[in-house]
């Protein structure tokens, strides 16, 4: 099992781990390697020196280039002639070792046009650096430099390093625990609230001090959570509490309605059929509420599909209409339909499901439509799309209550009552199966005008 660390502590180590590398570095390149350097540096100067007395035309140019090397750069400088003969050698004392001519004659002899070669004193143990180099078939110059001990530079930075790294420890672990603190502080704040949310502490808000700018985006992208969870968990609550009642009542009113029958209207028979319809009445209507919380529950966990075919919108519409009819004979409803110049409307679609979404939104109208009892359906043509609408002339909707109408029981959250006609389920039924089709839907409404749900429907090609 992976051990747990703070987020504070993690921040403290890493910063700390950081420091500490810096000055691995550091001891690295500026104590361990320092003599190589030093030496790789010295070879390079002294070769571009040789490369200085290639370009030289003349031997008098030679000669004033070689004493001013030699004086400018402390080194020794011999120009020999191909039999060892010296032309020239500056005032710097060249003959540092015993040794120093015995290699100027193999350099001569090798054929070679350059080498570099590294001489210690055997008494002292100081270092030299001669840089042989053939000038034209008959001249060969030999540049010296010695190696001067740096140990005591050396030991000087080491010196110098220790007490840094000191310093440096002690700055980076006071600093690294300031900073973990600093950017620890609003993650864990968030945290906590995130774990009271967690605990059913729907009231808690997330707030940040910091001014990091990811941090200011995941507190109000977590606050709007929070905002939708509460919605939710207040829909989730409202739809139980909704259910539980729609299905009491008509519970209630089947035990009512059957006692009656047992017990008082058995023999007559006229009362005896009115109770007995009333309670096929109610049990079709919970038949209905059961089946609308079915259809959403598959719709919502993607169980649902499509099952396409072609057929015309218009005709489909005719159908469902002639069934509201009945609400026109009994209760004086009007129930328009305008497809104006449109004789038939060929669509492929799911012909139940959009069947449903017609039916519902004539339900949600004809429950909620003004004194006049107008309902209209319009179908429209556009380059694109078959626009419907389904307009009633109520008492219209709040601006701020649109955006949520399609959520369960939304309209009657507050003050739930059941319909005349439906279920509460119908506009999130609606929303489901016309996301489903990939169909552009909305709502519009104006107060005391009324109310107007609409979707859209593309046009193929071949329509």
């Amino acid at each position: 099992m992976m051990k747990k660390h703070s987020l504070t502590s993690k921040i403290w180590k890493y910063l700390v781990l950081f420091s500490l590398a810096i000055l691995l570095f550091l001891w690295l390149f500026q104590v361990i390697f320092i003599n190589k350097y030093y030496e790789w540096t010295k070879t390079r100067h002294i070769k571009q020196i040789a490369q200085e007395l290639l370009t030289s035309d003349t031997a008098t140019s030679i000669y004033e280039t070689l004493d001013r090397i030699s004086y400018q750069e402390n080194i020794s400088i011999e120009i020999t002639t191909a039999d060892g003969n010296g032309l020239y050698a500056s005032n710097g004392n060249f003959n540092l070792f015993n040794d120093i001519n015995t290699f100027k004659y193999q350099f001569i002899e090798s054929g070679l046009s350059d080498y570099t070669y590294i001489f210690e004193n055997p008494r002292f143990k100081d270092k030299s650096i001669t840089y042989a180099v053939k000038l034209n078939n008959n001249l060969f110059a030999f540049i010296s430099t010695s190696l001067e001990p740096i140990d005591s530079t050396v030991k000087i930075l080491q010196e110098q390093l220790l007490i840094v790294t000191g310093i440096v420890l002690i700055l980076s672990f006071v600093i690294a625990y300031f900073i973990s603190r600093y950017l620890s502080k609003p993650i864990i704040k968030i945290s906590k609230a995130a774990s009271r949310i967690a605990a059913g502490k729907m009231n808690t808000t997330f707030e940040s001090d910091s001014d990091i700018s990811e941090l200011i985006a995941l507190t109000d992208a977590l606050n709007e959570m929070k905002t939708e969870l509460s919605k939710t968990e207040e829909l989730q609550r409202d739809l139980i509490a909704n259910v539980s009642h729609d299905l009491k009542t008509p519970l209630t009113m089947i035990k009512a309605y059957a006692e009656l029958v047992r017990d008082i209207n058995y023999k007559q028979k006229d009362k005896r059929e009115e109770n007995l319809n009333i309670i096929i009445a109610e049990v079709d209507r919970m038949t209905l509420l059961v089946n609308d919380i079915l259809t959403l529950s598959k719709m919502q966990v993607a169980l649902d599909t499509l099952e396409l075919e072609t057929f015309d919108l218009i005709a489909l519409v005719q159908d469902i209409i002639n069934r509201f009819m009945i609400f026109a004979k009994k209760d004086g409803y009007r129930i328009l339909f305008e497809h104006t110049s449109l004789t038939s409307v060929i669509i492929e679609a799911d012909k139940k499901k959009l069947e449903q979404v017609i039916y519902n939104l004539m339900t949600n109208a004809i429950n909620y439509t003004g004194k006049d009892k107008t309902v209209t359906i319009a179908i429209t043509k556009t380059d694109t799309t078959y626009h419907v609408e389904i307009k009633d002339s109520g008492k219209g909707i709040d601006p701020k209550d649109l955006d949520h109408i399609w959520d369960k029981y939304y309209q009657d959250k507050k003050h739930h009552k059941r319909q005349v006609y439906g279920t509460g389920l119908g506009l999130s039924i609606v929303k489901n199966i016309l996301i489903l089709h990939q169909y552009p839907y909305g709502v519009t409404s104006k107060k005391g005008k009324g109310t107007c749900f609409s979707f859209d429907i593309p046009i193929k090609p071949t329509d």
